[in-house]
């Protein structure tokens, strides 16, 4: 990549632009002070790892990351989403370079949300863009800055996030994307960030589906007083179903998972009604695992005490073609236990209740290959490959922690996630790997440790497991609030 002056190249509304960045390093006591009130101190002394094991910060200052990829020299890189939900102050979408030599340099984009997953291969990054109402996957040339889309067609503008692209041992690129709302329904709370850029967004079954006629009524931020609505499943804001009506299923939905080839062509639908399929993961035998956070006890169509869950998405050993009706994950009626969202265990304490929204819907394709306490949020996510590692075949998955009081009235949700857990896919078990000394964000507490890991991957070597650390997060009972240049770049080793 070079360094020796900027580059600038457009292409369909992109703008590219290289700099150089002074590189932010610890102490060797592993302290760093950071010229952010928000976080104004980093120190691994308050990061829990299991014996035997080190951890130290490799970057610091990074804003609202998202993820994190290596190349063959060492390279490693970190994609920074920029400011596309409530932030301080606003800063830019790019990608953060780490080269051998200590030396760090950005790559600028003008996106409009900018990127959420980052993998390298061969000379080029792959990323999957957030951003007005269709998610991109894209790719850009180190060499000559060429970036060009790959994928432009996949519903979006609203709540939730794309996931992967990751490549698989068959040489296929995997990708999915979240649902355009909170709950199976567009609801006021979608207008604080996406639905009032996007707000005819909707969300896009996979398969036909035919519509149970409940609708979800609600007030309508859209108008100077408290004027009431009703909005239906699979349609925009305002805009309510009928009973008995069918909603036809296509290939670029929502809360769905594909693969594709490399240059994006061939595209093959493999799942759908995963509500938020951020995190992706190929173990050594190529099965596919997803992760998946869960429904929200808040506002209209509430429901409580929904697990996180794992997906192994079992379509993905069929050969490539092959798949000729995606498997259906549950969103908008099943909860990650299998339970539907008006089970007596999900009746929420706050909030309207539940009602089902599909008549006679797909066969489900769980259960979930593990099931994690309710807003964890499990993110992006790695299998160990390495004995001098340890844990071989076990997935790691960031956890970037709870939403709540925001999400849910439960003191026990308090401290849920805030970690990086290891995850046994065949029992359905997990341990915790990396967490603070005290459970939760290092700033509910004033530790150096840990705030919210949204990804960890393992280096090319496999030797070392790197955690990104988002950042600090302010949640209260009414909005939500992220601050720039607080996230970190942890690196792990064995001793």
């Amino acid at each position: 990549m070079a360094t020796d002056s900027a580059k600038q190249h457009k292409n369909r509304g992109f703008k590219i632009s290289k700099k150089r960045l002074q590189a932010k390093k610890a102490a060797s006591d592993g302290k760093l002070e950071l010229p952010t009130p928000a976080r104004p101190l980093v120190d691994t002394a308050d990061v829990v790892v299991p014996e035997g094991y080190t951890v130290e910060p490799v970057m610091a200052g990074l804003s609202f990351p998202t993820d994190v990829t290596f190349s063959d020299d060492g390279t490693v890189f970190v994609s920074e989403g920029g400011s596309s939900w409530p932030t301080r102050p606003y800063m830019p979408a790019r990608v953060i370079a780490l080269h051998p030599n200590g030396e760090t340099e950005a790559i600028n984009m003008n996106v409009q949300a900018g990127p959420r997953g980052i993998t390298w291969r061969d000379g080029e990054l792959y990323m999957v863009l957030k951003g007005g109402y269709h998610g991109q996957v894209v790719k850009y040339n180190l060499q000559s800055g060429e970036l060009k889309v790959l994928i432009d067609q996949i519903p979006s503008g609203g709540w939730h996030e794309p996931g992967g692209p990751i490549f698989g041992p068959d040489g296929l690129m995997y990708f999915g994307h979240g649902s355009v709302s909170q709950q199976g329904v567009s609801l006021p709370q979608g207008f604080t960030v996406d639905l009032a850029k996007h707000p005819t967004a909707k969300d896009v079954p996979g398969e036909d589906v035919t519509l149970t006629g409940n609708n979800v009524r609600s007030r309508d931020p859209r108008l100077p007083y408290p004027f009431m609505t009703e909005t239906g499943a699979f349609k925009p804001f305002g805009v309510p179903a009928k009973k008995g009506e069918v909603v036809k299923g296509e290939l670029f939905c929502n809360t769905g998972v594909w693969r594709s080839k490399p240059d994006g062509t061939d595209v093959e639908l493999l799942a759908w009604g995963i509500r938020n399929p951020f995190g992706m993961a190929i173990n050594e035998a190529g099965d596919l695992y997803v992760s998946d956070n869960d429904f929200e006890e808040k506002g209209e169509r509430a429901v409580a005490n929904d697990p996180d869950r794992i997906w192994h998405i079992k379509n993905a050993r069929q050969p490539f073609g092959s798949v000729s009706k995606p498997d259906w994950y549950g969103f908008p009626d099943i909860c990650g236990d299998g339970l539907p969202v008006n089970h007596e265990k999900h009746l929420p304490g706050r909030g309207t209740p539940a009602e089902l929204l599909l008549k006679n819907p797909p066969e489900w394709a769980g259960p979930a290959a593990f099931l994690e306490q309710p807003h964890s949020c499990m993110c992006r996510m790695d299998f160990s490959r390495s004995d001098k590692f340890g844990h071989r075949g076990e997935l790691f998955v960031a956890e970037w922690g709870t939403l709540a009081p925001l999400n849910s009235p439960r003191e026990e949700d308090l401290d849920h996630g805030f970690r990086v857990v290891r995850v046994d896919v065949e029992k359905g078990t997990a341990e915790p790997f990396m967490h603070n000394k005290k459970m939760g964000p290092a700033s509910s507490f004033g530790s150096g440790g840990i705030e919210r890991p949204v990804s960890c991957k393992f280096s090319p070597d496999g030797e070392s497991l790197y955690v990104l650390d988002f950042g600090h997060v302010k949640v209260t009972t009414g909005p939500m609030l992220a601050f720039a240049h607080t996230g970190v770049l942890w690196k792990i080793t064995k001793k």
